[in-house]
């Protein structure tokens, strides 16, 4: 079995409304973490949610109003590179960080 390596996880917490620069939020993100070469990220979308202001998120037939949550995984120090960048591309939500034990599974054919 692998040896696991100490990582972080990043967890943002938004909605799918939410922009950044005429662009969906969490497809930013994406491209941002791509661009400084994360190891790994998915987007999720959620089926309700809520948030500070207690308003719940759902899908709506006139807009798309559904909670999103974007996990991260690389190494600590990539991690705090990308996090004042997701900072400043966030108008609300919530970012949460969590050690993690990452074990990188590739097989070769």
């Amino acid at each position: 079995m692998p040896n696991p390596q100490k990582a972080k996880l990043l967890k943002l917490y938004i909605c799918e409304d939410d922009k950044f620069q005429g662009a969906s939020l969490y497809e930013a993100v994406i491209q941002k973490c791509r661009a400084l070469e994360i190891a790994g990220a998915t987007v999720f979308r959620g089926l309700e949610g809520y948030g500070e202001t207690a308003e719940i998120h759902r899908h709506h037939l006139l807009g798309h109003h559904q909670p999103i949550v974007i996990l991260i995984a690389d190494s600590e120090r990539n991690i705090q590179r990308l996090l004042p960048e997701v900072e400043k591309m966030m108008d609300t939500g919530l970012i949460a960080t969590s050690d993690i034990d990452a074990i990188r599974v590739v097989k070769r054919s």
